[in-house]
């Protein structure tokens, strides 16, 4: 399983990637392994701000479905709409093409409170 290092992750299996005031937010290669193949991806919070830790969407799997949490407060500016058509990015390219959304991260301070990639991978046995 792959866990970059330029990463933090949450118990909740998101994981986010900083680029200056923006957050790319998606799941891991974990969530993304447990839950099977990814048919639709469900998210209509462009526009709104979300608190750490509440839910921003949904991924729904063959066999069930998972609510999407945000990793640290943040304002949804935009959903990768390539999801629509192609939901299976999320298993195939679970850090590339299959994120989920980016975020106006509004409080950085909350970035200490995630997980490096080695505390991740002990979290999941990996």
């Amino acid at each position: 399983m792959n866990f970059p290092d330029n990463l933090k992750y949450t118990k909740e299996h998101e994981w986010i990637r900083v680029e200056g005031d923006t957050g790319i937010v998606g799941v891991t290669d974990f969530a993304q392994s447990e839950l099977g193949d990814i048919v639709y991806v469900d998210i209509n919070t462009v526009g709104e701000t979300i608190s750490k830790d509440a839910v921003y969407g949904t991924v729904e799997a063959v066999k069930t479905v998972s609510d999407l949490f945000m990793p640290i407060e943040g304002e949804v500016l935009e959903v990768n709409s390539a999801l629509q058509d192609k939901p299976d990015a999320v298993n195939s390219d679970p850090y590339g093409e299959g994120w989920m959304v980016k975020i106006k991260i509004t409080n950085k301070a909350q970035l200490d409170e995630l997980l490096s990639a080695d505390a991740y991978r002990q979290l999941v046995g990996a």
